[in-house]
């Protein structure tokens, strides 16, 4: 079953809203510079949203104040989301549209700034930590439906990079069952010391701006993002960003943090998003890779690229604009694939400067005008969680 984004938005390090992201993608304007985010120097960059500090939430909804949060009203503000979404509350009734969110940290600063503030002697966290309504990984889902007038599912998915592809999988099962007319998706993920501190005692973080399937590539750098679509069945619905055809997903558990191998997890997922949507591997106009720019994952994603499509079919990654936005990242390039549909062109990968000579896909340098009729979106994450989406015209 096929369904109709009928309304997207997404903020990143590279702009708020569809049109300051499309700007930056055919501009080269990318979105990383040195981390200056929390109380320890790490010497890395990342894709930081500015201004999140200066806004807190409105008092409506004041326990639900944490980053991630002021970072998806940040979105919901963008591109009539908000609008559009109560347009079809009117259509479906509030408790007919689901709320399905993907994130990989959720509002953990709030958790790690009330340890640094528990009390000396007794080692009580502060009155004021909120858990439920900013750490707890349901908190985005929980803001959503109620920041938007929702009262139907409401559904929080953790699986660590593929979290929000999986939300729209999620979404479509979803709606073809019965359970919602409509579904709001989407995926927030913010910056936090867990993460940075955490990928950098893995050695995995780079201290430039990361340059995806660089032959010098040598790790991510961390962003954060805000993304959101809601998806209608396609025949209730002629206005449209595009539509999602197909979706696949797999889980090769071959270890907690490094993909298999021979990409056999990632191969799978993009070969069944390519049979739901009743596609050959041709019909593709470009593939956005994970394309996280470390070495490993780029070797494997490339290697599982060619095996299904061959050197036929363009494709990078976008994360030398945005970092890897971690949960939110498949939200975030889900958007990307739809704007770049609607723009009709293709980005070229930015900050990479010669392509790894091993790699036998057909990466994409340069930025062009290019009719985009389908694009497959790829996702992968620890665990060997993968997700794959196709988005088309």
């Amino acid at each position: 079953m096929s369904l109709a984004v009928t309304a997207l938005t997404c903020v990143s390090a590279i702009g708020d809203g569809l049109k300051e992201t499309a700007h930056a993608l055919r501009n080269d304007q990318g979105g990383l510079a040195p981390c200056s985010f929390g109380h320890i120097p790490l010497n890395t960059s990342v894709g930081e949203v500015p201004g999140l500090d200066e806004k807190p939430l409105d008092f409506r909804f004041a326990p639900f104040d944490c980053r991630n949060n002021r970072l998806a009203e940040r979105a919901l503000i963008c591109d009539d989301f908000a609008t559009r979404v109560a347009d079809a509350r009117s259509r479906y009734g509030a408790g007919r549209i689901a709320v399905i969110m993907g994130t990989s940290t959720s509002g953990i600063l709030e958790t790690e700034t009330a340890y640094r503030n528990r009390d000396p002697i007794t080692g009580a966290l502060p009155a004021s930590f909120r858990y439920r309504q900013t750490h707890n990984t349901f908190s985005i889902a929980e803001y959503t439906r109620a920041r938007l007038g929702l009262t139907g599912v409401a559904i929080s998915l953790s699986t660590a990079c593929s979290s929000s592809a999986k939300a729209f999988a999620s979404a479509a099962r979803m709606i073809s069952a019965g359970l919602a007319d409509s579904a709001v998706v989407g995926g927030v993920d913010s910056l936090c010391m867990t993460t940075l501190c955490g990928f950098s005692s893995l050695d995995l973080v780079s201290a430039e701006p990361c340059r995806p399937c660089d032959k010098d590539r040598n790790g991510i750098s961390i962003g954060e993002a805000a993304a959101y679509a809601l998806l209608e069945r396609s025949s209730a619905v002629a206005e449209r960003f595009g539509i999602l055809s197909g979706y696949g997903e797999s889980s090769d558990g071959y270890h907690i943090s490094s993909p298999h191998p021979d990409g056999l997890g990632a191969e799978l997922a993009m070969r069944q998003a390519l049979s739901r949507a009743g596609r050959k591997p041709g019909e593709i106009t470009y593939i956005n890779m994970h394309g996280t720019a470390s070495e490993m994952n780029d070797r494997v994603e490339d290697q599982a690229i060619f095996r299904v499509f061959g050197d036929g079919v363009w494709c990078n990654s976008t994360k030398g604009w945005t970092g890897h936005t971690l949960g939110a990242a498949g939200a975030l390039e889900a958007a990307i694939s739809l704007l770049l549909i609607r723009e009709s062109f293709i980005p070229g990968s930015l900050n990479t400067k010669t392509v790894d000579p091993s790699f036998r896909s057909r990466i994409k340098l340069h930025t062009g005008e290019a009719q985009v009729t389908a694009v497959l979106s790829n996702s992968f994450g620890f665990g060997g969680s993968n997700a794959s989406l196709v988005f088309e015209a």
